[in-house]
């Protein structure tokens, strides 16, 4: 176990997004859009990302918490953002920058692609699912997303 009074220099804020695969995102949306009352505030496709996604939300300014709804472009290719029903999480961070080096300096393994703009326009990056000789610590299983909070959420949730 490992000491968690460590001081880090960055902080995790919240939860920023939950993405659920599935074959057909319809199916999802009858849920999440038509049952559950999400609203629906964009849309992302991405061939390198084999991704078409509804992007929705509930909760306001720095609350409002993203749901994507994914199915894959080609559902052949990989990744296959539909066989991991939960695709994967996303948490605001509140120094994305100094969040990777730190994190990578203690053997967290990071999935490739780097920082990169994400599907809602923050600055993102992946923790892999699994670990590695040289990483030894990643999601265990579960894909995490960092996502870099803008200055309004930072303040509200810090």
């Amino acid at each position: 176990m490992t000491n968690s009074t460590v001081t880090k220099p960055f902080k995790i804020l919240g939860i920023q997004q939950v993405a659920i695969g599935g074959p057909d995102k319809t199916k999802l949306q009858k849920l999440w859009v038509e049952m559950l009352g999400l609203e629906v505030t964009g849309t992302f496709q991405s061939e390198r990302e084999n991704v078409d996604e509804d992007i929705c939300s509930m909760g306001k300014g720095p609350y409002k918490v993203e749901v994507d709804l994914m199915q894959p472009i080609d559902p052949e290719k990989k990744p296959a953002v539909h066989t991991t029903p939960l695709n994967h999480i996303g948490l605001w961070v509140d120094d994305l920058p100094v969040a990777v080096e730190w994190l990578t300096a203690q053997g967290v393994r990071f999935a490739p692609g780097g920082i990169r703009k994400g599907a809602a326009g923050y600055d993102i990056t992946f923790l892999h699912p699994k670990a590695n000789e040289e990483f030894p610590i990643a999601g265990e299983g579960v894909l995490i997303e960092l996502v870099q909070a803008p200055a309004e959420v930072i303040a509200a949730l810090s």
